[in-house]
């Protein structure tokens, strides 16, 4: 012990008390997102992990997303059975990899690394920029689980309702982006983007909310250009699960 050390410790005007440090130990989850963030840098890819409840329209969505010439991406698809999500993607020219969950109602970070390889190994990832991790259709346990990704982007559809966030605050939190999909059917619906809008602000205020329809290309591009510019200015979620 040092003089300066001593001297506090018998200064009898100071009290004394034991600290408690204690570190976080990462899980294996959490250990494997770390890897999988590595890997995509190295790779050069900006990887979006899509999530929402099922029926928002991720997979519509992405098929939509295929048609820009300039936003190429690639997909590593979760779903508890059926290929049938990657294969609409295939089918417009997008490679992807389909993780059938079984009864998993959601995405690990080891599930996402063996699709990855795959999709690699396959020569999938040349000349795309993105790749989208289209979660499995729930609002509740893909919350739980980190996936590596830089922006966390939550579907909201116009027929669910416009009371969710406050609901399932546990996704909300998560977003980096929150999209409100099937945006034509908001006056069929009486769907409210100010509660939206006034929700999030009480949960995790600033997110960005955007509005996309599948007959509205606009909105489609508003949101690809979205991505892009948070690409471009090195975007990287500062959420932890």
């Amino acid at each position: 012990m040092n003089s300066r050390e001593n001297s506090l410790h018998n200064n009898p005007n100071l009290s004394k008390k034991e600290v408690a440090i204690v570190e976080k130990i990462l899980s294996k989850n959490d250990l494997k997102a770390q890897e999988l963030r590595t890997q995509y840098a190295q790779d050069g890819l900006y990887t979006i992990n899509l999530m929402s409840s099922p029926g928002s329209g991720k997979t519509t969505l992405l098929e939509q997303l295929a048609a820009f010439e300039d936003f190429k991406f690639c997909v590593v698809e979760g779903d508890l059975q059926t290929n049938r999500d990657a294969d609409r993607l295939k089918q417009k020219g997008v490679a992807a990899e389909q993780i059938a969950t079984g009864e998993a109602c959601h995405l690990e970070a080891a599930m996402v690394e063996r699709a990855y390889h795959k999709l690699k190994a396959d020569g999938a990832l040349e000349g795309v920029e993105y790749l989208m991790i289209e979660n499995v259709g729930n609002l509740v346990c893909p919350a739980s689980y980190d996936l590596g990704a830089d922006l966390n982007m939550i579907l909201l559809s116009v027929p669910e309702g416009d009371d969710k966030v406050l609901k399932y605050p546990t996704m909300f939190l998560c977003a980096d982006a929150v999209v409100i999909s099937k945006a034509d059917m908001i006056d069929y619906f009486g769907f409210r983007i100010q509660q939206v809008q006034e929700d999030m602000q009480k949960l995790k205020p600033n997110v960005p909310l955007l509005l996309t329809s599948s007959k509205d290309k606009k909105s489609l591009e508003t949101l690809k250009d979205f991505i892009a510019n948070k690409k471009k200015q090195g975007y990287h979620s500062k959420h932890s699960f």
